[in-house]
């Protein structure tokens, strides 16, 4: 799988999404640093909100083949600037979460990743898991198997 490191503002979604693509059950767990597992990088919101720390973020882009951009649906302002998509030299998704939450504006999460230079932009609910698996697909690299793929009477 291609490695993905995720950016966004405290509370966006990224530990539960990274706990949604491991398969794990999800449970709230602040992330007080860089987690590095093996396809997943999960950034802390202060870095990308925080001007000193920022400037880290870019050191772990370089980790990883496709950088995530995430926005809450539920957020009131987006950190993101304007193109600042086209300052990568990896290529950058954008990641709609918590979009069944009832004050969800998925349209505005939407704009602003597209304002910030995302072309192909997730809709998820990591707790309902709705949108993991585009996500997982299109992460996919020639030759991965992916859990639900493998033949449950053949030994790993």
């Amino acid at each position: 799988m291609k490695k993905i490191v995720l950016i966004g503002r405290s509370e966006a979604g990224k530990t539960t999404l990274t706990q949604a693509l491991k398969g794990q059950k999800i449970h709230y767990h602040k992330t007080q640093y860089v987690n590095h597992f093996d396809v997943i990088v999960d950034t802390p919101g202060e870095y990308a909100q925080t001007k000193h720390l920022g400037n880290a973020l870019a050191l772990y882009t370089y980790e990883a083949d496709i950088v995530g951009l995430l926005v809450s649906a539920i957020e009131p302002y987006c950190l993101f600037p304007p193109c600042c998509a086209a300052m990568a030299n990896r290529e950058v998704v954008g990641i709609v979460t918590k979009i069944h939450h009832p004050m969800a504006n998925i349209r505005r999460a939407e704009g602003w990743l597209k304002l910030a230079g995302c072309r192909k932009i997730f809709h998820v609910d990591s707790a309902s898991h709705e949108g993991v698996p585009e996500l997982f697909e299109y992460l996919r690299e020639e030759g991965d198997v992916m859990p639900w793929e493998r033949n449950p009477t053949k030994p790993t």
